[in-house]
């Protein structure tokens, strides 16, 4: 039987997946809206390649944000897999969403990327390429090199983020009863 408190915090912490999901995507809108505000200020109104740093500063900072939330979602969700639902690994009986779309995941990969990797790495090239078109070779190079690694951790990420949902599972297991 489920005491109330139990209940409480089942309640809360799957309003806290869907709060963090939804906001998300609305920072993810925003970040593209903000990166391309201050992208074409800075094509209007300097030809300085370091420039073109700020608005990739703005990709990244949207990028970890999305990131962090993306892997707190996942980390809760794990949670009430473990705690709540009696999992195929953990105990008999059918599980509840979590350990459905879990293994509806594994099953069927594919489907739309939670982390936006692609349109980040899309801004980050296009940022780059506009930064790099003006200067000199060691400006491109140094340039280059910041929007390489941001480009660099944004692929990073997204592996990690693929891998996550499985450790954190075993984790989980691990800790609780």
């Amino acid at each position: 039987m489920e005491t109330p408190l139990r209940e409480l915090e089942f309640a809360a912490l799957r309003a806290t997946i869907r709060e963090r999901g939804t906001v998300r995507l609305i920072l993810t809108w925003a970040t593209f809206g903000l990166w391309a505000a201050l992208l074409l200020a800075t094509l209007a109104w300097t030809i300085v390649p370091a420039a073109f740093l700020a608005p990739l500063l703005v990709l990244a900072a949207g990028f970890e944000t999305a990131f962090a939330m993306h892997t707190g979602v996942e980390r809760v969700g794990r949670y009430l897999q473990v705690r709540f639902e009696k999992d195929v690994a953990g105990a008999p009986g059918p599980g509840g969403w979590e350990t459905t779309a879990m293994t509806f995941g594994q099953r069927f990969p594919g489907g739309p990327d939670p982390l936006s990797s692609v349109l980040f790495v899309l801004a980050a090239v296009l940022n780059g390429v506009l930064a790099v078109s003006g200067g000199v070779p060691a400006e491109q190079i140094g340039i280059g090199l910041f929007h390489a690694a941001f480009a660099i951790r944004v692929i990073v990420a997204g592996r990690l983020a693929g891998r996550q949902r499985a450790q954190d599972l075993e984790r989980f297991r691990a800790l609780l009863p």
